[in-house]
């Protein structure tokens, strides 16, 4: 990210041979140029560039703008505005009086102190000072020092972004639909003061997040705090203006401006093509009326783009955010955190000691948790930390633990006190077919559960949508599934589970292989997909798995003949 040396707009040097605008004309809109700008210095300003100014800022009545040609409100007229010229100009309400003086304020603190901002997915950006304020505080700072994807970086070399310039990204975006809905619709009374708190909600959106991101929230905290609960509350804004809950993060639909900064800044660095191009819902977004309760809704047209845009999500966790070598080194870094847990000593208010998973308590110690951590362990001479620098030398050094294979529960939901119980259930899978040099216990086992979906669980995120049509902006209605396509998904959840062996010689790793395919026998869970060639004695053993070409077939003989000799 870059920041450009000054937020002042440079003034372009006229040409004498071009003709000047005689004062106090009046444009019609098919003469005005398409996307004139001010000069940057509101002085300079005459009665029609000032009318363009309050038709930006949203006043778009024709009868108010012909008065302020009429009284010839210049620029410099604007700040001197006091109560008795806004009753000569027909501004009668306070809620109009307050938006045309914050606007005034506004445009003066914009002219003199916006910040731009080069981001690679966004391009320049434009930043209110107060955004910058809170940019540049310790606490939004430390965003710089943590991976977006966690140790996604260790398997996608190019995702070695950090939640800082996401957090630019969805503060930015925030302010475009907020802006566009204010800008299309002026009678939902969105203030400047609304944009931005909207803006300033994407800004501290992932504020939270501790070390390689997700894996600290996720895996970390609930193994190490499992008293802890992490939940906000949605309060501040009145009924009228609860819409603007929906533009961060929206519990309602899923469909918010922090996915569409992650699909595309994420794609952009993991080398994945995103099929996702939020600009055109920006087009259509509309504030509705649904029960009696304001609702961010789109076009009915834009519905195929929306299971689109959730089809992409799913993608991204399958190809990238749940990538099996992904996982795993977020589960070495958690136990190596775990392990280090008790020994790490992080200075927090008034000199008080925090660990990694106290730190959340204390907001100087939480300011000084970040990647950074690993580096610590790692280059530790404490003797207390050599567990723990152990794993991490393994990362580093790719000695992963190894992954044994993935399979699906055929029925059951697998829900978090049934996936803690399953390495001990892989321990108790030992085949009696095979002759087994190694025993291998419940703590040699790895057993990951993850939930794919498209964002509610096994619910259709669209099946809360809400939807326009072109007869009638106002009225809200919903499509379902079967309204949209044929092609559509049956389900939107599934859960895989993966499993790993922490111990990485060849014999222990076979091993494994056998425990866990004999496991999924037990279980009733499916058939892993290279279940013939990694246990190809226990895979014939139930019915349902035999097929055409695979305990039988010739290459499937070779192989077992290999193994048995291999391992007799």
């Amino acid at each position: 990210m870059q920041r450009a040396d000054s937020g002042q707009t440079p003034k372009r040097p006229r040409c004498d041979s071009s003709p000047r605008t005689p004062p106090n004309t009046h444009f019609t809109g098919a003469e005005r140029s398409p996307n004139p700008k001010l000069p940057s210095d509101r002085k300079n300003w005459d009665p029609e560039q000032v009318c363009l100014f309050l038709e930006r800022s949203g006043f778009k009545d024709s009868a108010l703008l012909d008065r302020f040609r009429e009284e010839k409100i210049t620029g410099s007229l604007l700040s001197n505005l006091d109560e008795s010229h806004l009753d000569k100009l027909g501004i009668r309400s306070t809620w109009e009086r307050k938006k045309l003086l914050n606007s005034i304020r506004l445009s003066q603190i914009h002219v003199e102190t916006v910040k731009v901002i080069n981001d690679p997915i966004h391009g320049h950006i434009e930043l209110h000072p107060l955004l910058i304020r809170i940019i540049d505080t310790p606490q939004f700072q430390r965003l710089r020092y943590i991976k977006q994807l966690g140790g996604a970086y260790y398997v996608f070399p190019g995702a070695s972004h950090n939640r800082f310039e996401h957090s630019l990204g969805v503060g930015y975006l925030a302010g475009c639909l907020v802006r566009e809905l204010s800008e299309k619709q002026p009678e939902l009374q969105i203030s400047e003061r609304d944009m931005l708190c909207v803006q300033i909600a994407g800004l501290c959106h992932d504020l939270g997040h501790g070390p390689f991101s997700h894996m600290f929230d996720g895996r970390f905290i609930p193994l190490a705090r499992q008293d802890m609960k992490w939940k906000w509350p949605y309060k501040g804004r009145p009924k009228e203006k609860s819409f603007l809950y929906e533009i961060v993060a929206n519990k309602r639909s899923g469909i918010d401006v922090d996915k569409w900064d992650y699909f595309a800044r994420d794609c952009h660095h993991l080398g994945i093509q995103n099929s996702f191009d939020y600009k055109r819902f920006l087009k259509f977004a509309r504030v509705c009326e649904v029960d009696n309760s304001k609702h961010i809704c789109t076009r009915d047209q834009e519905i195929g783009n929306l299971y689109d845009m959730f089809h992409t999500r799913t993608s991204l966790h399958r190809r990238a955010y749940q990538h099996k070598v992904g996982n795993i080194i977020d589960t070495m870094i958690t136990d190596a955190f775990l392990k280090a847990d008790p020994y790490i000593e992080i200075t927090g208010t008034g000199g008080k000691k925090c660990r990694i998973s106290t730190a959340i308590d204390d907001m100087e110690a939480f300011t000084k948790l970040t990647d950074n951590i690993f580096l610590e362990i790692l280059h530790s001479a404490d003797p207390n930390l050599a567990a723990a620098r152990e794993i991490l030398e393994k990362i580093v050094r790719r000695n992963l633990y190894k992954y044994v294979g993935q399979t699906q529960p055929q029925q059951e939901r697998i829900t978090k006190e049934v996936g803690e119980k399953f390495p001990q259930e892989i321990a108790n899978a030992k085949p009696d077919v095979i002759i087994l040099d190694v025993e291998l216990k419940a703590e040699d086992f790895i057993a990951d559960v993850i939930n794919m979906d498209y964002g509610m669980e096994d619910k259709n995120p669209i099946d809360n949508v809400h939807f326009y049509c072109k007869a009638d902006l106002n009225k809200a209605v919903k499509i379902s599934k079967e309204q949209a396509s044929q092609l559509l998904p049956k389900k939107f959840e599934e859960q895989l589970i993966r499993v790993y062996c922490k111990k990485t010689d060849e014999k222990s790793v076979y091993a494994a292989q056998q425990y866990f395919v004999n496991w999924c026998k037990i279980r009733n869970f499916t058939k892993p997909q290279d279940g013939d060639v990694i246990a190809p004695l226990i895979t014939p053993l139930k019915p349902e798995w035999n097929c055409p070409n695979s305990a039988g077939s010739p290459a499937s003989t070779h192989v077992k003949r290999n193994l048995e000799k291999s391992f007799s």
